[in-house]
């Protein structure tokens, strides 16, 4: 193949057997090893997303400049998560190809996806908190601030079956980016991998359960210190519960159903398409 193409990527079927491989060996870490990486992810997500909220809140920036940009920097999340090992849950929903491949246990994968899940929002609540007490958000005269509390707000009075779909389009993205990073062979491959589709979901407004566990965190902290555009905004736990359950539905079935099944049809169940 990479004669053929003139390039040394791994080609399809071999990032489907290495995803399958590398899918074994996360689902069988050890508890506190999960535990520990988990907490590393929903924290580095936070920085990404701290990272574009500083770009965002700039309002001399133009609409669709702000978001892309945003979306860039938001890169750096997924890129922590890759190349300096982590486990973040969306990415992990690419573990439904193992499982379908009947190489791991529906008790392995929810194991996986609970632990991981529930780590990431320690991780990704913890620096949120670190973000608002280092004095970052009082940036740009206040602004960081209040952008984080508009976002915040939008989330959580997001409508169900919006939020839902969102995710789905943000976790099919987010696959895709970590699917295409396995078949860089150096760091600089991976990098360009992620970039385009994570800025791309960024950009369109798409939800991802992680990030959102960053967002929320902090839109509470703000308002509770006083944030210019508190009134009328309403940032609650019950809020955040109300928009995390169908954005993890939503990310759920974007990776896992129109990511990891789609290509185990492809490139496992046929045995003619070998890696």
């Amino acid at each position: 193949m990479a004669a053929l193409f003139g390039s040394d990527a791994f080609t399809p079927a071999q990032i489907t057997e290495r995803i399958e491989r590398v899918g074994v060996v996360k689902a069988r870490l050890p508890l506190l090893s999960l535990v520990l990486l988990g907490v590393l992810a929903g924290a580095f997500i936070g920085l990404g997303a701290m990272y574009a909220t500083l770009v965002t809140a700039d309002t001399d920036l133009s609409h669709a400049v702000g978001r892309v940009l945003g979306g860039v920097v938001f890169s750096l999340g997924l890129l922590l998560v890759v190349i300096a090992g982590a486990e973040l849950f969306t990415g992990n929903n690419l573990l439904a190809m193992a499982w379908a491949d009947g190489r791991i246990t529906t008790r392995e994968v929810l194991r996986n996806w609970v632990v991981v899940c529930l780590a990431n929002f320690l991780g990704a609540a913890g620096i949120a908190l670190l973000v608002h007490l280092s004095g970052h958000t009082g940036m740009n005269g206040g602004a960081v601030a209040d952008q984080y509390v508009r976002i915040a707000a939008a989330k959580c009075t997001l409508p169900f079956w919006r939020a839902f779909f969102s995710g789905v389009l943000c976790n099919i993205l987010v696959c895709l980016a970590v699917w295409m990073a396995f078949a860089g062979r150096s760091v600089m491959d991976k990098a360009v991998a992620i970039v385009f589709p994570i800025s791309a979901f960024v950009a369109a407004g798409f939800e991802h359960s992680v990030a959102n566990m960053y967002f929320i965190p902090i839109g509470m902290l703000c308002v509770s210190a006083g944030s210019t555009i508190t009134a009328g905004v309403d940032i609650t736990w019950v809020g955040m519960l109300g928009n995390l359950a169908p954005v993890i539905l939503g990310n759920l079935l974007g990776g896992s159903g129109f990511v990891a099944f789609i290509y185990y049809i492809i490139y496992r169940r046929d045995p003619r398409i070998s890696p």
